[in-house]
């Protein structure tokens, strides 16, 4: 956040992918000692969180510094929903380039398929560094911190300073309980995602299907985030209703999810289809909120920067994620509570939306001013 407020987005990206490279260098330098290259995994992760806030919290102001106000929203859900994107395509990789150990021959317990399991692992690594080293050289090749001329009356006019932006935040109500919707819901959503294999394992669904079903509910989070962005920027002052359409379905999925798993009691249909739908939905309709989210906040507390902002309720986000990865190491043996988690915090975020009022300082800065 200190850098997007001081050194811009050029230095911000430039240390956001070299950090980068160096993670996932890292885990690819090949020892024998296992106890060393495990500690050699965990600090390229560590390396690789490091980087994560830049990716997560700049889309806003990439959009405000590159894009007039009736493109921002569209920039924003572009350039946030990409790493999501991304995430998507992890959960492909795993499963379709190294087998599963419960989802192999017998034969897997030998020698020989240990260290093919072991071969495969190690070329995911090698062709991530590879990715990451192309990125990072484009990057500084070309990546302007802003364009010759600033594209709208907010991208020119002065900002808030560091200090005086935490303070802002944290005293406006209205921005808390906004920020409280968007991190509680997604918190756990992105936890609940990263051990999706493991809470639909009970219900008989492999981990290559578990997979497909969280990619395709982030490749169609993206896809509808996207035309929802665009439909903001064509009618300004609609984020709220956006998102109260968007809450409102994602609870109702996340409900159908619960209530599917626990078949035994509720008798409703468990198929392949409905997890899928469920699943899908589910992902849809939270993952397409981000952007949304993403431009309320910046509304709300101008003129605080986007930077700021935006790492702020991200911060919260993983903060509650963290607490519920935190209960998984004690409770792992039975799941449901996960997944009841999940219609909880996304009925919490549609009340909270509903009470919110919201404003739209920057666009009537960009609207009313500038004509």
């Amino acid at each position: 956040m200190w850098l997007l407020d001081k050194r811009g987005l050029r230095v911000t990206v430039l240390l956001t992918s070299f950090l980068m490279v160096l993670g996932t260098g890292l885990r690819c330098i090949p020892v024998s000692d296992l106890m060393l290259k495990r500690r050699l995994i965990h600090g390229g992760q560590l390396l690789n969180g490091l980087a994560g806030p830049t990716v997560m919290n700049a889309a806003p102001f990439l959009s405000t510094t590159w894009f007039s106000a009736d493109e921002r929203a569209t920039a924003t859900a572009i350039a946030s929903m990409l790493s999501y994107l991304g995430g998507a395509c992890a959960f492909l990789v795993g499963p379709l380039v190294v087998p599963a150990p419960n989802g192999t021959s017998p034969l897997l317990a030998s020698e020989t398929s240990r260290t093919h399991i072991k071969d495969l692992i190690e070329t995911v690594l090698y062709a991530e560094f590879g990715v990451v080293c192309l990125l990072f050289s484009a990057t500084l090749a070309y990546f302007p911190p802003r364009p010759p001329l600033p594209p709208s009356v907010a991208a020119a006019s002065q900002r808030l300073s560091y200090r005086r932006s935490f303070c802002r935040l944290l005293s406006n109500m209205r921005f808390l309980m906004i920020a409280l919707a968007y991190a509680i819901p997604l918190g756990v959503f992105a936890g609940w995602s990263g051990v999706l294999d493991l809470i639909l394992t009970p219900v008989h669904v492999s981990q290559v299907d578990a997979g497909w079903i969280g990619f395709w509910s982030i490749v169609g989070g993206c896809v509808v985030g996207i035309a929802m962005a665009r439909f903001a920027d064509f009618i300004r002052g609609m984020l709220k209703l956006i998102l109260l359409l968007l809450f409102s379905g994602a609870t109702l999925s996340s409900t159908w999810f619960t209530l599917t798993c626990l078949n035994s009691i509720t008798h409703l249909p468990l198929t392949t289809v409905t997890l899928y739908a469920s699943c899908i939905l589910l992902g849809v309709f939270l993952n397409s909120s981000i952007p949304i989210f993403f431009e309320l906040f910046v509304e709300t507390v101008y003129p605080v920067p986007e930077g700021i902002t935006c790492g702020v309720v991200t911060f919260l986000s993983n903060m509650f994620m963290g607490v519920l990865l935190f209960f998984l190491t004690f409770y792992h043996t039975e799941l449901s509570w996960f997944n009841w988690c999940l219609p909880g915090s996304c009925l919490l975020s549609l009340l909270l939306i509903l009470c919110f009022r919201e404003s739209y300082d920057r666009l009537y800065l960009d609207v009313v001013v500038s004509v």
